[in-house]
Parts: structure tokens; sequence; C-alpha cells
């Protein structure tokens, strides 16, 4: 069982009989009140996005998934195929499945595919990815020091804001969750 304090982006709640994933979820105490919950839901089957109120503390049904390690192969724009690494079985998965996660997968990567009652429903990636800068405005000598940023394109197609001293070719890493820029790699 799960509990509104185990609420984060990207969790699996099973809830009258539907799987739903947390898109966003904000805790909120009135003085006199119990604490509530507000979460955003979205279905994993139907892509639906649901918004509820919950009390603090209550509990929800966890889904069992079976995952499965599986190679991301290519895209022909509207279905993602991957093959299993041990089987060598292969699965396309819709938009619905892939839904903001598009932007992350290289080919010829391996990616935790998520199985429910045998059928595959979602892709769970790793927090954080690391791309190479493909296109960038060059920096302005002088403004490395200072916060300012600048559009970069990403190997994948993802364009992010990064510092001025990131240059074509750097390896960045990429926060999968917030799309942001959280580091330049070294080599």
């Amino acid at each position: 069982m799960i509990s509104t304090s185990d609420f984060r982006k990207g969790k699996k709640l099973k809830i009258e009989g539907q799987l739903w994933e947390i898109v966003d979820f904000q805790n909120a105490r009135t003085a006199q009140r119990r604490a509530k919950v507000t979460i955003k839901l979205r279905n994993l089957k139907t892509g639906q996005i649901l918004e509820r109120i919950y009390a603090s503390g209550e509990m929800f049904e966890e889904p069992e998934f079976e995952q499965r390690n599986m190679q991301y192969m290519y895209t022909d724009g509207t279905a993602w195929n991957f093959m299993d690494n041990k089987t060598y079985d292969q699965v396309t998965l819709t938009e619905e499945h892939i839904e903001g996660y598009a932007p992350f997968l290289m080919e010829n990567q391996d990616y935790r595919v998520l199985y429910f009652e045998g059928k595959p429903i979602s892709l769970e990636l790793p927090a954080a990815v690391v791309l190479t800068v493909t296109d960038a405005e060059p920096g302005v000598k002088g403004d490395s020091v200072s916060n300012l940023t600048k559009n970069a394109t990403l190997e994948t197609g993802l364009v992010v804001k990064v510092p001025l001293f990131v240059k074509v070719g750097d390896k960045v890493k990429v926060d999968t969750r917030s799309k942001e820029y959280l580091e330049r790699m070294t080599n």
C-alpha cells in the first residue's frame, strides 16, 4: 500500500481498478482542517488527465508491474519500437505510452518497459540522461561567469537552456522530469 506521503511525480497507483501515474501533486494544510493532497493523474491506458483531492495519510493500492530491459530500436514518428534483450521479442509503444519521453530516447540504448497483466503500458527513464549538443549559439567571451543562458539543440532534437560556456560537441546532463540542464559532463 502507498500513502500520500509516498507521492512523487511518476509514481504509479491503482485507483478504482485503473492504472494512474502521478503527473503533479501538492500538499495543502489549513489552520482548522486536516491536510489535503491535490494530485494530477494520467491514466496509463487512455492518457486521460484527472485531478483529485485526497486526505493526507490516505492509502492506495500499488500495482504490481513486470519490468523488462529493452533496447530502443527506431521510431516511425507515431510508434516507438523496442526489443527485449533476452528473448529478442519486439514491442511497439504508442504516444500514450511514451508521453513526454521521446526527446530522451536514443537508438540502441536500453530502457525499462513496464508491463501490467502481460501488456506494455509505460516506459521508465532514468532521472537524468547525458546527451551531446549538436547546435548552440556561440557564447560571448567574458560572460562565462554570469548566469546567462542560451538555447542548445541536443542530439535527439530536444532544445534546452544551457549556460553560455556550453558549445557544440559538449555532453550535458539533462533532467528527464523537468527537461532542464543539470551540468556539463567532462570527458
